[in-house]
């Protein structure tokens, strides 16, 4: 599998897409007035204990306090029986360093923790953590004993300083002792920078920055199979290039400056598909479909198979269908970055070998995925129950704001709705002030209701309250939009 990272900047936006086999697989987006702050370190101010919650507001200089619960708080491993009450923890007016774990989303303040890490390309360094460990996602016991030798090995031979611990990350699969020897100088060079920083600064203010988002994805999406990292800004392409022959060599030859007339997203068609990752549709080769519905609590994906009739019989149409739909699903929970709780109601399959297949698919497809999923298999309702970890907005809640119209509910009212609310309306009006004239202003679909279907129930109000009830158009106003003037 191939892979290209196409990065586009701009003063007020960086945007980046990550395209395996031509196909875009992710995108990111940072806004200058909006940056992502998870993984940032912060000296926050606690403002508010919640002792029911067993939590706590800390003031990180956000626009809305951000949330620590108390097992962020308590040292790491802290059996259930020993933690202590947040009261015992924290209190108000307290100086408290801390690190973004989650984004602020929606209505929700970023989330903290008292666990601090700083990443680097193959280890990330926990100052406070007793041991070493390895990445979930290497997989064979050979490599992961020899890369947790390494680490050994490095702070013995290289008479590395570290009180805490470092875990190995995926990218460090099959690196030697130099490469990993040479992460641990830089993160303990850091550590050192952070922790001058965590006496001098005040409360509230940043302790470490994590890097911008186009030298982070260099950092954390850079893999072997990815065969070119474009940019399209000359600037920041030395910047880039800087940056991967200090951190990443082996990434240098495959970075080059994007010159082309073409604007860099028009490649592999990269704008029109996040275009079609907004819509709550997704269509399938087969002629099938998704139905993607993102709620609060979870997100829910329905497989339909649309004008898919197969070859053989109905069973077949149907476990071709899930099949692609299995690798579809997990194309969209990257490219939308949806996150929590997500439920997929493949289509009933009675064959339980055809059950099992669609579910190793969809499985096998969500292994590419950078952020950790977990599948907890068939319920006794034959969905399919996922989580995926949520550490930042998804793409619709990056680019779009609910509909000021449907107030986010994504129906209208229909004009039948509205005129039987005008008619109750002016019903109210009529016992509260008994105007000599009743004038509705209202959009064009309304009004013209009003005149046409139901003009008799308009003659029957007049007849019934004694008064002359007349319509004006007003075109700016929404299908929902109306106003009743007394005259």
């Amino acid at each position: 599998m191939s892979g290209e990272v196409l990065i586009n900047l701009t003063p007020m936006e960086t945007r980046v897409a990550v395209v395996e086999n031509g196909v875009l697989q992710e995108a990111f987006i940072e806004r200058s007035r909006r940056r992502g702050i998870a993984g940032n370190i912060y000296k926050g101010k606690v403002v508010r204990v919640l002792p029911g919650m067993q939590a706590a507001f800390v003031d990180i200089g956000l626009d809305r306090a951000a949330f620590i619960h108390a097992h962020e708080v308590m040292p790491p491993g802290t059996p259930a029986e020993e933690q202590l009450s947040i009261g015992h923890l924290l209190h108000e007016g307290q100086a408290l360093v801390v690190q973004v774990t989650k984004d602020p989303i929606g209505s929700k303040g970023a989330r903290l923790t008292t666990h601090l890490s700083v990443p680097s390309r193959y280890l990330v360094y926990m100052p406070d953590a007793p041991h070493h460990g390895v990445s979930q996602r290497i997989e064979e016991d050979r490599e992961r004993e020899r890369l947790r030798g390494l680490i050994e090995v490095a702070l013995v031979e290289q008479s590395l300083e570290a009180s805490g611990g470092f875990i190995v990350r995926t990218a460090a699969e099959g690196v030697g002792l130099e490469e990993l020897s040479a992460d641990m100088h830089f993160l303990l060079r850091l550590w050192r920078k952070v922790s001058e920083r965590k006496v001098t600064a005040g409360a509230p203010s940043v302790i470490y920055d994590d890097l911008p988002l186009f030298m982070r994805i260099l950092r954390d999406v850079m893999r072997d199979d990815i065969e070119k990292v474009r940019i399209d800004s000359r600037e920041n392409h030395v910047k880039l290039i800087e940056f991967a022959e200090e951190f990443m060599p082996d990434a240098v030859n495959r970075i080059e400056h994007y010159a082309g007339e073409r604007p860099i997203f028009d490649m592999f068609s990269v704008e029109d598909e996040i275009q079609k990752a907004l819509g709550r549709k997704v269509q399938l080769k087969s002629g099938g479909y998704l139905v993607i519905d993102p709620t609060e609590a979870m997100t829910t994906i329905d497989v339909n198979t649309g004008g898919y009739v197969g070859h053989r019989n109905l069973e077949e149409t149907i476990f071709k269908t899930n099949l692609e739909a299995a690798t579809a699903i997990a194309r969209q929970l990257r490219l939308r970055n949806l996150g929590g709780i997500i439920i997929i109601d493949f289509i009933d399959m009675e064959d339980t070998e055809h059950q099992r297949q669609v579910l190793r698919v969809l499985e096998k497809s969500l292994e590419r995925d950078h952020a950790k999923t977990k599948c907890t298999g068939v319920t006794e309702l034959g969905l399919v129950q996922l989580t995926r970890k949520r550490t930042r907005e998804s793409l619709e809640q990056t680019l779009c704001e609910a509909c000021p119209t449907c107030g986010g509910r994504s129906t209208l009212k229909t004009p039948e709705t509205i005129c039987y609310e005008i008619f109750r309306e002016i019903l109210r009006e009529e016992r509260a002030y008994s105007a000599e004239t009743y004038m509705v202003l209202a959009g064009q679909a309304v009004v013209d209701r009003l005149l046409d279907e139901e003009s008799a129930a308009v003659a029957d109000l007049e007849e019934f309250i004694g008064k002359p009830i007349r319509f004006q158009v007003e075109t700016h106003y929404s299908q929902e939009q109306y106003d009743i003037v007394l005259m």
